[in-house]
């Protein structure tokens, strides 16, 4: 049905300044990366584009920056240390906007290399467990280069391509980076108790990975008729489906289904989404966009941040001027859900740092970016309760922020915040 080629033999098509987009997250094309990297004394200013990947980025590498630069969409642990190191640059751009940069040749790209399940009697393969802007990325790129993993789920939706799309194979059979649930901590337990009680039964859920989403889920096993509507989840959300508590029966978009553009998590996971119609995998640009995320009744958004001063202001990209993360789909699924009908907008995180430093602050730190802006955010939730910010003056809002900090830190909020407005 296909002729496959090796991993070396594939990236020959690979030149000097040309743009590479990896597919993100646990599809990141592992044994197409490790050729590529392997050609770095051929190479010379080959741009890799990509979301967070999972893995090994071995072309990161500060030795190779003559050969690689990383541009990341939205910037994870294995290449953060580019930006430093000068080999890596971030572009900011909502996720729900990615597939844009490609299809307007804002970017213009040479290849794709993309992870796929193996083709099916028809000749069609998927993009498994991840779809977000690769969908673009194939029909844009010059180019596109398929690992083609026995291991890789057979995923429903949108992610579904013909080998026709696809110039070159690679053969392999290798299993997916996992990303395995921990045990939620205290406080992150009792952030999950105030954010589960601020959800109704019929709701529609986002939320990321993570030991906050875990504790969240873990308290719903009581609700009803739940929908699931995101850009990714993890294991949290399996038995919750099994239980029918998510079921997706009022949702008013992909009713009936569970909607997101990528998932990481254990190998259950990868097995559980394995040709399971209840699943749909989409192109970022549906998932995330504002105007059908607010056709969900009661959209909940339960979305972290590194920290948020106490007019409502959300930095969840950086750390002062220095980039962290990434833009990501916060703001599509807040502003999404702000519009819906009885949605809700939710910030959630612990009120210090581990070192003990406060993450409600008087104000961002310098260079800090905003997110999500003051007038977006509904709540704001901590340990210490919840502060509804929605239609509320910045008096209220300083008062009902500084109440959910942590008591060591409250007096000198109100200090410094007072000091600020009056000079």
């Amino acid at each position: 049905m296909y002729k496959s080629v090796s991993a070396d033999e594939a990236v020959k098509i690979i030149k000097s300044n040309d743009k590479i987009y990896l597919q993100a997250a646990a599809a990141a094309p592992q044994v197409l990366i490790r050729a590529l990297t392997a050609r770095h004394e051929e190479l010379r200013n080959v741009e890799i584009c990509q979301l967070h990947t999972e893995g090994e980025a071995p072309y990161a590498n500060p030795d190779y920056k003559d050969s690689f630069h990383v541009n990341s969409f939205f910037i994870g642990k294995n290449v953060r240390h580019t930006l430093k190191a000068g080999n890596g640059s971030y572009t900011p751009v909502f996720l729900s906007e990615l597939p844009l940069l490609f299809k307007r040749n804002i970017i213009d790209l040479q290849a794709a290399f993309i992870h796929v399940s193996v083709p099916d009697h028809h000749g069609y393969c998927s993009l498994g467990v991840s779809v977000e802007a690769t969908l673009a990325a194939i029909d844009n790129a010059d180019y596109v280069i398929a690992q083609v993993n026995e291991q890789m789920p057979r995923t429903h939706g949108a992610g579904i391509i013909h080998i026709s799309e696809i110039d070159a194979f690679v053969d392999c059979n290798e299993a997916l980076p996992v990303h395995n649930m921990s045990e939620p901590s205290e406080i992150e337990d009792k952030i999950g108790a105030y954010v589960a009680g601020l959800i109704e039964d019929k709701s529609t859920l986002q939320m990321g990975i993570g030991n906050i989403p875990n504790a969240v889920l873990s308290k719903l096993f009581n609700h009803k008729g739940l929908g699931l509507h995101t850009e990714m989840f993890s294991d949290g959300v399996i038995d919750l489906i099994l239980k029918d508590v998510i079921n997706g029966n009022y949702k008013e978009i992909n009713r009936g289904r569970a909607l997101t553009t990528f998932l990481m998590g254990s190998k259950r996971l990868y097995d559980y989404v394995d040709d399971n119609p209840f699943i749909e995998m989409r192109a970022s640009n549906y998932t995330n966009d504002v105007s059908i995320i607010k056709q969900n009744p009661r959209m909940v958004a339960i979305n972290s941040a590194i920290e948020v001063d106490v007019t409502g202001q959300v930095c969840a990209d950086s750390i002062g001027a220095r980039m962290y993360s990434g833009v990501g789909g916060q703001m599509d699924f807040i502003r999404g859900a702000s519009l819906s009908e009885d949605g809700k907008a939710i910030i959630a995180l612990p009120s210090t740092t581990k070192s003990g430093i406060s993450r409600i602050v008087p104000t961002l730190k310098t260079g800090a970016g905003v997110v999500t802006t003051r007038s977006h955010v509904h709540y704001v939730i901590t340990e210490y309760g919840i502060a509804n910010l929605y239609g509320k003056t910045i008096k209220q809002r300083v008062k009902q922020l500084i109440n959910i900090a942590h008591p060591d830190h409250q007096e000198m909020l109100d200090r410094e915040y007072y000091n600020l407005i009056n000079g």
